[in-house]
């Protein structure tokens, strides 16, 4: 064989290693070790060129999610958040088919009891870092359910995260006993004083 021979040969072998590592590398992107899968899409907004960079420089995944089963009213979401960017990124925002409205919660002590209420300023996720949704502390909050949740069910929530762009997550419901906190809603929101998760 000649040496222009071997250089093409060499160079087609090479072009297939980066194709494969390529492929590899996006197939990796878009799955998570829990079955659970979260995706970052550029919003539909003018400035999706912007968001787009923006979702690339900081990229968010979302796992181990599951929903609290319930037959009606509230429920909640919960699972880990993950920022492999280089920048903080915050969650300003939940939706869902599965609920009227949905809102980003924290636990806190009020007068003693640990109480729901809304997150001002969303969840933000440190650039490398994590931030957990848990039972007992910050959450996605269902409200009005549409249909009973139960153990097994897939639930879909799209966050909104600051820069417009948003993550997909397909999560499931899951049978759990605790997560029974009281619901303190921000004045001029209506709410029930309980829960009933």
């Amino acid at each position: 064989m000649s040496l222009l021979g071997r250089s093409g040969a060499a160079r087609s072998a090479a072009g297939a290693v980066v194709l494969t590592a390529a492929a590899l590398v996006l197939a990796a992107c878009g799955s998570t070790a829990s079955g659970t899968d979260a995706a970052v899409s550029p919003s539909a907004s003018p400035t999706a060129a912007s968001t787009t960079s923006a979702a690339a420089m900081t990229p968010v995944t979302v796992s181990d999610t599951w929903v609290k089963s319930a037959d009606s009213g509230m429920t909640a979401m919960f699972g880990m958040i993950k920022n492999t960017g280089s920048a903080d990124v915050t969650v300003v925002s939940a939706t869902s088919d599965a609920a009227d409205m949905l809102e980003l919660h924290e636990v806190v002590m009020v007068d003693g009891a640990m109480k729901m209420q809304p997150k001002k300023g969303g969840f933000t996720i440190p650039a490398g870092g994590t931030h957990e949704l848990k039972p007992g502390g910050d959450h996605v909050m269902f409200m009005g359910l549409k249909n009973p949740v139960r153990a097994g069910d897939p639930v879909t929530v799209v966050l909104t995260l600051s820069d417009g762009s948003t993550v997909t997550v397909n999560s499931v419901g899951k049978d759990f006993t605790g997560a029974n906190e009281s619901y303190q809603p921000t004045p001029g929101m209506s709410g029930s004083a309980s829960s009933g998760m």
